[in-house]
């Protein structure tokens, strides 16, 4: 049985005005029994109290502090050319499961856990993090009406895992398991409690969207719940 009956993944670019749309009128349309984002508790509690980490904050907390202001940065330069900011798209799926008064499953990794495997990262792949300025992890031009944001997205998602083939493992492959085995937790659980066939809506970065769906098409092969650190958590 292919979980997929039960789940709908809906890939993002964080910074695209169109994901935030497409994510508030799905959800709207289709009245999920429950929504699934990818956040963690922290990042939630974060994003819900619009606090930003500061260059001061960052130096407090060491190298991971500095690992996560730098890529907080990234996000804000891409929010600035794609006309949005990081993350609203996930505001809007936490906005539309209120509206609809259905649970809130956050189902990534710790952040913790992935500032610390990113600071872990190959001599060669931080070396040539910093050359690159991390401008592989999302497209980095401005698009023009010709062009397709999310073929871009493909693209560069293609160029990371070529270029850092550790960081793609830890933090695309491995969070695609950990998210995958908390959907399949998440849709269990609506089924224990009285719901025959669950629907969960789960918003996503584009890259992860093809990975979630094919584990979650072979779920009864239960191998790549080796990944599975983190629970998801119920708000």
């Amino acid at each position: 049985m292919s979980y997929l009956r039960y789940v709908k993944v809906i890939g993002t670019m964080h910074v695209s005005p169109e994901s935030r749309e497409e994510v508030l009128s799905t959800i709207l349309r289709e009245r999920p029994n429950a929504v699934a984002v990818e956040l963690d508790r922290a990042r939630f509690l974060s994003m819900q109290s619009g606090a930003e980490m500061s260059l001061e904050d960052a130096l407090r907390f060491g190298r991971r502090g500095l690992i996560n202001y730098a890529l907080a940065k990234i996000e804000e330069k891409l929010g600035n050319e794609f006309g949005m900011k990081p993350g609203e798209e996930m505001k809007a799926a936490i906005s539309a499961a209120g509206l609809l008064g259905v649970p809130l499953y956050l189902i990534d990794e710790d952040i913790n856990a992935i500032l610390g495997k990113i600071a872990a990262a190959p001599a060669r792949e931080k070396l040539l993090m910093a050359l690159e300025g991390l401008s592989v992890f999302l497209p980095v031009k401005p698009t023009t009406e010709e062009s397709n944001p999310m073929e871009e997205y493909r693209a560069m998602m293609f160029a990371f895992r070529q270029r850092y083939p550790y960081l793609f493992r830890v933090l695309v492959e491995e969070r695609n398991g950990i998210m995958a085995r908390n959907l399949v937790s998440a849709v269990d659980e609506l089924k224990l409690s009285g719901i025959r066939r669950p629907k969960v809506i789960a918003v996503v970065g584009l890259g992860h969207k093809p990975g979630i769906e094919h584990l979650l098409d072979r779920v009864k092969e239960r191998n790549y719940w080796d990944y599975g650190v983190s629970r998801y958590v119920y708000i």
